[in-house]
């Protein structure tokens, strides 16, 4: 497993909340860690999925999203 931050912009709600949480965990391979206001946390298997297509998931939600590794 790999570890994902994504930086998130045009969070501001509940809603916001759940819909990303919601996108993430669709995702084939995806654990979630956290999911806040302008952050999520994620842990993937890189052989179902990659940076790209998770921080996509969000941008298809109708948040920017940008994908950087995060250590541990």
């Amino acid at each position: 497993m790999e570890n994902l931050t994504l930086h998130i912009e045009g969070m501001s709600c509940g809603h916001c909340l759940n819909a990303v949480t919601k996108a993430l965990a669709a995702l084939d391979g995806v654990e979630i860690d956290l999911v806040k206001i302008g952050r999520a946390e994620v842990r993937f298997d890189p052989s179902k999925n990659d940076a790209a297509k998770i921080a996509a998931a969000v941008s298809d939600e109708g948040y920017r999203a940008t994908a950087a590794p995060s250590a541990g």
